[in-house]
């Protein structure tokens, strides 16, 4: 009986701490100094002027982060970065995901380490990209090695205005 009591008492105070970790808003100011620890996760709003956590949320500030694998919007008016990212990424001036990318970045310079999705920018970099569309000056898809080789599947590891890989 004790056991099933302190079993019972151990999954309660797991529990709280489940439930601690995630949160509706964050109010950031930088990561270490805001409303949230930065490793809350956020399933809501989060307003930053720069700001860090795991999130499902809308994040709207001068420089949005997120960490682990998040999604939502990021709206950024300087940049937004991410490890594992599904949604959508517009910034002014870069996006940047170290991880993988599923959905829409829209900046001066995006990056994806590994891009499912369409990059909007003038400057536009995927390590690589099992189905991905690119739209700017400069389209840079590493993983694709040769020239018009598997068109129409893939264009061309750089091209100029639009380069796609499926």
């Amino acid at each position: 009986m004790k056991k099933l009591i302190l079993v019972l008492i151990g999954c309660f105070l797991a529990t709280g701490a489940v439930a601690a970790e995630t949160q509706g808003f964050q109010l950031s100011l930088i990561p270490d100094i805001a409303i949230q620890a930065r490793t809350t996760r956020i399933k809501g709003v989060s307003l930053n002027i720069w700001g860090e956590n795991p999130q499902n949320a809308i994040a709207l500030g001068l420089v949005n982060g997120s960490t682990g694998d998040s999604s939502g919007v990021s709206v950024g008016l300087l940049a937004n970065y991410a490890e594992t990212y599904e949604g959508a990424q517009l910034a002014w001036f870069a996006n940047y995901s170290s991880v993988k990318l599923t959905g829409f970045q829209w900046a001066a310079f995006n990056y994806a380490a590994k891009l499912h999705g369409l990059q909007l920018g003038f400057i536009n970099f995927a390590e690589s990209s099992d189905k991905g569309v690119q739209v700017g000056l400069i389209n840079i898809m590493n993983n694709t090695k040769d020239w018009f080789r598997n068109f129409p599947n893939e264009i061309a590891p750089v091209m100029v205005l639009v380069n796609w890989r499926f």
